[in-house]
């Protein structure tokens, strides 16, 4: 991780490792913000912040959390800020026509994205965290200065409101299948 921040001009590898910390940043950022603009420049803020900071690391190992602290500080900043929040628009999250193999693929995204746009901010922030993310409940605490309790909590309510929301994608079962009466 100590690596990324010492990428200024050195190789190719950490120009690539500091791309795909970039990108997971960034997808991170869009998911909370539904803003692909506000998104960039949270990671450019994050970026730059972090490269400033470097020297404050003291674990090597806990680089992508430290990240992920750093990009939860700056959207809270942002909205600090402006104090003011813009409305989702649904229709705005949008894909161009696919080749029909990926057709369906793309629609699960869609819904997935739309459901997640509906959650409460904090349920967000712990969905894209723990289960898009993969981090820990006790990271993602750190991360958000919460409570592990209200990690867990808003991760529960997330994800029930996912199920609800996104029903119609649930794998179906021979049981969920109309079942045909015998008649002897």
């Amino acid at each position: 991780m100590m690596d990324v921040f010492n990428f200024l001009g050195r190789t190719r590898e950490d120009k690539a490792r500091l791309e795909q910390h970039r990108l997971r940043l960034y997808r991170i950022a869009y998911a909370w913000t539904h803003n692909a603009a506000l998104a960039d420049d949270l990671v450019q803020e994050t970026l730059a912040k972090a490269l400033r900071k470097s020297s404050q690391l003291r674990d090597p190992n806990a680089g992508d959390a430290w990240l992920y602290s750093i990009l939860a500080n700056c959207y809270r900043d942002h909205f600090r800020r402006s104090r003011a929040t813009e409305e989702i628009d649904e229709n705005t999250i949008t894909h161009e026509s696919t080749p029909e193999k990926e057709s369906s693929d793309q629609q699960v995204v869609l819904k997935v994205r739309e459901a997640i746009a509906r959650l409460s901010e904090g349920q967000r922030q712990v969905v894209t965290l723990v289960d898009i993310q993969g981090l820990s409940y006790l990271e993602v605490a750190q991360i958000l200065n919460v409570p592990i309790g209200t990690v867990m909590s808003r991760l529960c309510r997330a994800r029930h409101a996912l199920k609800d929301l996104l029903g119609d994608f649930a794998p179906r079962t021979a049981a969920d299948e109309s079942k045909i009466r015998r008649i002897k």
